[in-house]
C-alpha cells in the first residue's frame, strides 16, 4: 500500500469504490433478508434537508449509499468514478483529490438545501449516492484540462450525458449534481489559479487553506438555508420522530411521512 501511495496509484479512488460497493452489498443483502433492517440502515445515512442539521453525519454517509438491489445506480456511478478519478488523483495528488471529492459531495447536499428555498417539497426529499461528488470531479477535470491545454470536447459530451440523465431517468437529485459541480469547479480553480498571494505555496498548503474556506462557505450556505426549515419554525417536529413500519414519521405535519423506504429515495 505504501508503495502504491508513493507511486501515484489511484489509492483514494479505489478505496472510495471499495467502500461504496461494500456498503451496497450490505444494503442488498439486508433488502433481501430483512427489508425493515435495510430501511433502517439506509434511513440512518440518507440525506434529507429537513433533518440535515439534526443529523449532520448524513452529509458524508449519503455519499456512500446507493440504491440497494439495483445494479444500475452503483454500476453507473462507480464506472464514472473509475473513468475520471484516477486521472485527477494522479494529477492532483492523493490528499488534494480527497479534499476535492469530499467538498464536492458536501456541495451536492448544499445544492439540495438551496433548492428548498424554491420548493417546499424539497425539505422532505431523501437522497443518496456519489453523483454530487462525481460532478465535482467533472468540473475539476474541466478546469485542469483547460489550464494545461488538453482538448475537452469528449469530456464535455460525457458530462452533457450525465447532466441530461435527470430528464431521461426520474428520481435523480439534479440539485446535488449542480451543487457538486459548482463546488468542485470552484475548488479546482482555486488550486490551479486562485489568489496571487498564495500561488507560491505548496499544493498541500493551498489545499488546506482553500479547503477550509470552501468548507466554511458550504456550512454558511447550509445554515442560511436552514433558517427557512419548517422544522425550525416548530421545534417539536424536529425531536418527535419515530420509526414505524420502516418509515420515519414527523408528528404534526398533516398526512406527511418522511420516508426512509429505500424505494422512495432519489438518487444523487
Amino acid at each position: 500500500m505504501r508503495y502504491r501511495w508513493r507511486n501515484g496509484d489511484p489509492v483514494i479512488t479505489v478505496t472510495i469504490m471499495a467502500i461504496c460497493v461494500a456498503v451496497w452489498i450490505v444494503e442488498t443483502l439486508l433488502k433481501i433478508a430483512w427489508p425493515a433492517g435495510c430501511n433502517a440502515f439506509v434511513g440512518a445515512g440518507v440525506f434529507m434537508p429537513a433533518l440535515a442539521t439534526h443529523r449532520p453525519w448524513t452529509f458524508i454517509t449519503s455519499m456512500f449509499l446507493h440504491q440497494p438491489a439495483s445494479l444500475w445506480h452503483i454500476l453507473f456511478n462507480m464506472l464514472t468514478l473509475w473513468c475520471v478519478g484516477p486521472v485527477l488523483e494522479r494529477m492532483m495528488g492523493h490528499l488534494p483529490y480527497l479534499a476535492l471529492y469530499v467538498l464536492s459531495g458536501l456541495g451536492g447536499s448544499a445544492g439540495m438545501m438551496v433548492w428548498t428555498l424554491f420548493s417546499q417539497d424539497g425539505w422532505l426529499t431523501s437522497a443518496y449516492g456519489a453523483s454530487g461528488a462525481l460532478f465535482g470531479l467533472f468540473a475539476a477535470i474541466l478546469v485542469v484540462y483547460q489550464r494545461i491545454g488538453i482538448d475537452i470536447r469528449s469530456m464535455l459530451i460525457w458530462m452533457l450525458i450525465n447532466f441530461l440523465m435527470p430528464i431521461i431517468t426520474p428520481n435523480i437529485a439534479w440539485q446535488a449534481h449542480i451543487g457538486g459541480f459548482i463546488v468542485g469547479g470552484a475548488f479546482a480553480w482555486l488550486l490551479v489559479s486562485g489568489l496571487h498571494a498564495l500561488r507560491g505555496k505548496s499544493l498541500q498548503q493551498r489545499t488546506l487553506i482553500y479547503g477550509v474556506i470552501m468548507l466554511a462557505v458550504i456550512i454558511a450556505i447550509v445554515v442560511a438555508c436552514n433558517m427557512s426549515n419548517p422544522l425550525r419554525a416548530n421545534p417539536f417536529l424536529a425531536c418527535s420522530y419515530s420509526w414505524k413500519a420502516g418509515e420515519k414519521q414527523i408528528w404534526g405535519i398533516a398526512d406527511t411521512h418522511l420516508s426512509t423506504n429505500v424505494d422512495k429515495c432519489v438518487d444523487k
